[in-house]
């Protein structure tokens, strides 16, 4: 059978201005679910740290994994749904649906590409119309979240891994990813945007501005 090209696209700060995690402890703040003074600083330096690929996979999934710790999924969906509408929905811009579309006319596979929990980023794929995602799993003990991670962290390096078990869980050829398009604004993401056929930085931070420029990649702007 032969099987589409991939188009893979990240999300935060890239068809999302905006960091989910990041806004989700603002959104926790605002409702006074989380002590302010305490995460604000914390988000803050995470946030920073990330940007600059000095945090490591493990330390950021795993601080805003923590937050979801001690409820089911169900005991968070109305907070959930809150917090897409209000705060994510807002910030996706129709420049990054419009890239969305055009791929899907292309008949390529979509597929959503984060090293954001899946819990926090289903909403957004599906309001992008994305099919397939991978996302950082949480892990769930008697249908509970823990607060930790579960599996391979979607992040840097693990980004390739698990696109490959994704592929290999499908019967999909490796090949696919050498000949994939991916759209990604982060340094974080250089190990999967140098394996693909055609890397897009959007919007790129500033590390990855001076990567995609020395590699003659195109940079592209969706936020508004």
């Amino acid at each position: 059978m032969s099987v589409r090209r991939l188009a893979l696209f990240d999300l935060d700060n890239t068809l999302l201005t905006g960091d989910t995690d990041v806004l989700w402890i603002e959104y926790l703040s605002a409702r006074g679910k989380v002590d302010t003074d305490t995460f604000a600083r914390a988000n803050a330096d995470m946030e920073r740290r990330y940007k600059a690929g000095l945090a490591t996979a493990e330390e950021f999934c795993g601080f805003y994994v923590s937050t979801l710790g001690g409820k089911s999924p169900q005991e968070w969906a109305v907070q959930r749904d809150e917090f897409f509408r209000e705060w994510i929905h807002p910030r996706i811009p129709q420049s990054a649906r419009n890239l969305v579309d055009n791929h899907r006319q292309c008949g390529d596979v979509l597929l959503l590409t984060t090293a954001t929990n899946r819990f926090l980023t289903e909403p957004a794929a599906r309001d992008l119309g994305i099919e397939h995602l991978l996302a950082t799993e949480v892990e769930k003990a008697n249908g509970v979240f823990t607060g930790k991670t579960h599996g391979v962290l979607n992040m840097r390096e693990g980004k390739v891994t698990r696109l490959a078990q994704w592929l290999h869980e499908r019967d999909w050829p490796a090949s696919l990813i050498g000949e994939a398009i991916f759209y990604s604004d982060s340094i974080n993401d250089l190990p999967l945007l140098e394996s693909v056929a055609r890397p897009i930085a959007v919007d790129p931070d500033p590390n990855l501005t001076v990567q995609a420029k020395s590699s003659g990649w195109e940079i592209l702007h969706l936020a508004r």
